[in-house]
């Protein structure tokens, strides 16, 4: 894994909200490992090189607003030449119970909009991290859930959850995908 693409919306207004399940990982990796986010203007995102398990890894946070992921994440890739295999893409995903996450090594976009945006020019072949938000009941429903702020309770087990994918981020880096899956699917 050489880059880690946390996706979500920036600025204050969008910080505590749902969607913004990607950038809570990347934040919370970068200050485990240490690193401190720079911003890339040519990049259109908030970039941080850090060493996890002696490997170098790029982290990444777009700043052109998720359905517009594609416009910061593809020139990334294109510039360093990192193959979309070597990349893992970490968002909010409705359809898993929040305080939970899956891995995925492939796939669609399952109507995730930046997923969407990302994939006509990166292909399907980049690792998912899904970080449960969970579902709020109904599709009419969706927007104003993720674009809002996680009950305290929500909020502590996802805080926990991206805990655990942070620790488990070195066994991704060092190629132990098995592990790393069988650690953060287990409750």
């Amino acid at each position: 894994m050489q880059v880690i693409i946390g996706l979500g919306n920036p600025g204050e207004k969008y910080q505590l909200t749902r969607h913004n399940a990607g950038f809570w990982y990347a934040d919370a990796l970068v200050e485990a490992h240490g690193g401190r986010f720079k911003t890339e203007k040519k990049f259109k995102a908030e970039v941080a090189a850090i060493n996890v398990a002696g490997h170098k890894v790029w982290v990444v946070k777009p700043q052109t607003f998720m359905n517009c992921s594609g416009q910061s994440v593809l020139p990334f890739a294109h510039f360093y030449r990192i193959p979309a295999s070597e990349i893992l893409v970490a968002y909010d995903e409705l359809d898993i119970p929040a305080g939970t996450a899956k891995l995925k090594k492939t796939g669609g976009h399952g109507g995730h909009n930046g997923l969407r945006d990302i994939m006509p020019g990166l292909g399907p072949d980049f690792r998912r991290l899904r970080i449960g938000i969970g579902h709020p009941g109904h599709k009419s429903k969706v927007t104003p859930w993720v674009l809002g702020k996680p009950s305290l309770d929500d909020q502590v087990v996802i805080e926990r959850c991206i805990d655990k994918c942070v620790k488990e981020t070195e066994n991704l880096v060092k190629g132990d995908w098995d592990r790393a899956m069988k650690n953060i699917h287990t409750p």
